[in-house]
């Protein structure tokens, strides 16, 4: 039995299989089972190749995506599946409704521009659901691969270094008082949609606060993602548009490809959606948000960095707490990517850390109750 990571793609181009085969086949954790042309011969390549993990096109002849993705759920298969999305206003809706099927997140199809980070993102996503592959430690990342694609045996043992088993209580801070909160910030990546899908329907409809999130999400699909959102949440959600007011009632998703700050005005806060370089590897960033979460909010600001890879928000978490504020992160057995909530502890930047499942009632007894619940 091998013990590398097999995998199955599933795409009607045959140049996209073959693209996908040789970005992938350089990892030597990583093994190509097979592919096929369309879902039905999917299903069939599944039971009898038992990959660890799926790629999978949407748009396809005679079996499309969706439909494989509510046959495989029918049949009860828990494999995970990575889809591949094109960019396009019809992209981003049929990516949301994979998702809602149990698609685990979504890679942007390769387009030509930097191939290179294509490739890396890729090989990071398939090592990263992979649910026999060691957690992730993203702080030592793959680094550009070469000309001839070539990853070096040091970046390939930095990409997949198991993380140590510190025990989160030798870095956690403590609570020295639990300020009224009057917002919740969320910063995610990896892993994102399906834990955002998982905890943000726990909050009531009379929750007290407004609850802000930054997803790393491409342009022009945080739009599809919060309406696809707003249908399972007592909460309103909405793609966070400039000059939004924040308010109780209300979920934010900031813009992808946009940064989102916040503004404090004569009789209310809003939301500014601004452009400018990526922050911390990405825009929106989370480190924008928190900054700027620190410094309009500062003490009454609940904070929660979660699952992803990377370290994006990791060291501007720790200006809220500064201020006195609480920051929480996700821990590591639930995490997707152990990275961006791993840095910000180990920079000392948490005061709590909680499984997926207990992130909402956490953040309610804070908010409400102004208590600490294990």
């Amino acid at each position: 039995m091998s013990d590398k990571i097999r995998v199955l793609i599933i795409d009607d181009s045959a140049i996209m299989r073959r693209l996908i085969t040789k970005m992938l086949s350089v990892h030597p954790a990583i093994e190509i089972v097979g592919t096929a042309l369309n879902g039905r011969f999917g299903l069939e390549k599944m039971e009898s190749l038992k990959p660890e993990l799926i790629i999978l096109d949407l748009e396809m002849p005679e079996m499309n995506g969706i439909e494989f993705l509510k046959e495989k759920r029918r049949r009860q298969n828990n494999i995970p599946v990575l889809v591949l999305s094109a960019v396009a206003t019809k992209g981003a809706k049929i990516t949301m409704e994979a998702l809602s099927l149990g698609a685990s997140d979504f890679i942007l199809k390769p387009s030509g521009e930097d191939m290179n980070k294509v490739q890396r993102n890729l090989i990071e996503m398939v090592l990263s659901f992979c649910p026999n592959a060691p957690k992730v430690n993203w702080e030592a990342s793959v680094s550009s691969l070469s000309e001839t694609s070539k990853i070096s045996q040091d970046n390939i043992l930095k990409s997949t270094a198991k993380i140590t088993s510190e025990e989160p209580e030798d870095f956690l801070q403590p609570i020295i008082k639990i300020p009224e909160i009057r917002i919740l910030v969320i910063g995610i990546s990896t892993g994102g949609p399906n834990a955002l899908r998982d905890i943000l329907p726990k909050f009531p409809a009379n929750f007290p606060v407004p609850i802000v999130i930054v997803q790393h999400m491409p342009a022009g699909f945080t739009k599809e993602f919060a309406e696809s959102l707003n249908k399972i949440c007592p909460l309103q959600v909405k793609e966070a548009a400039d000059n939004d007011l924040v308010k109780a009632g209300r979920i934010l998703i900031a813009q992808g490809g946009k940064h989102l700050k916040f503004e404090k005005k004569t009789l209310a806060t809003v939301v500014r959606v601004v452009d400018g370089d990526p922050v911390s590897g990405h825009k929106p960033s989370v480190d924008v948000m928190f900054d700027s979460a620190a410094e309009v909010y500062g003490t009454n600001c609940l904070a929660c960095i979660m699952t992803g890879m990377g370290r994006d928000g990791a060291e501007n978490i720790g200006k809220i707490m500064k201020r006195g504020g609480i920051t929480m992160g996700q821990d590591q057995k639930s995490s997707i990517v152990y990275g961006m909530p791993h840095i910000a502890l180990k920079l000392k930047h948490l005061q709590l850390v909680r499984p997926l499942d207990k992130i909402a009632e956490t953040a309610i007894n804070i908010v409400t109750k102004r208590t600490i619940t294990e």
